[in-house]
C-alpha cells in the first residue's frame, strides 16, 4: 500500500507568515514599498500582505509572481528568460493566466521539492528579487 501513497512536505501557515514578514523586513530596511504574497506548492495564496502606500495592483502581481514560480519550479526572471528563448513556448503560455515572467518570484524548496513560492512586487526588478531572496536567506530556505 504504501507504494501508493506518496508523503510530501508542505508549507505551513506558520512559516508561510514568516516568510512574508522576512520579506517585508528587508523592504523596509531599504526603503521599499512592496506587496509580499506566499503561496502552496499549487500556486494557491497562503499569506499575501500589501505595505501601506503600495499601489494596489502590486498585491495581484506579487500573487502571479508566486503562483508562477511554484507552478514552474523556477524562479520568475528564469522562466522569462526560458519564454524569450522559445517563441512557441512564448506563444503558447502568453494567453495561460496567472503566468508572469518579471523577476521576483522564487519557488521554495524542501530536500530539492517545491513546497511553494514567494512573490514580491512593487520595486524596480532587481529590488523585488533582492528582497525574495532576502526572505528565503532569513528562514533558511534558499
Amino acid at each position: 500500500m504504501s507504494a501508493l501513497i506518496r508523503h510530501k512536505a508542505v508549507l505551513t501557515t506558520a512559516t508561510a507568515e514568516r516568510l512574508a514578514q522576512a520579506g517585508l523586513a528587508y523592504a523596509r530596511s531599504n526603503s521599499m514599498v512592496v506587496a509580499v504574497a506566499v503561496v502552496d506548492d499549487g500556486g494557491a495564496a497562503i499569506v499575501l500582505i500589501r505595505m501601506d502606500g503600495a499601489n494596489p495592483a502590486v498585491a495581484d502581481l506579487a500573487l502571479d509572481k508566486a503562483h508562477t514560480s511554484a507552478n514552474t519550479g523556477a524562479p520568475t526572471e528564469a522562466f522569462g528568460e526560458l519564454m524569450l528563448s522559445r517563441p512557441g513556448l512564448a506563444l503558447g503560455l502568453s494567453n495561460r493566466p496567472r503566468l508572469l515572467t518579471w523577476g521576483g518570484g522564487v519557488p521554495v524548496r524542501v530536500d530539492g521539492h517545491v513546497v511553494g513560492a514567494i512573490g514580491v512586487s512593487g520595486g524596480p526588478e532587481d529590488d523585488d528579487i533582492a528582497c525574495a531572496r532576502a526572505a528565503l536567506a532569513a528562514l533558511d530556505l534558499g
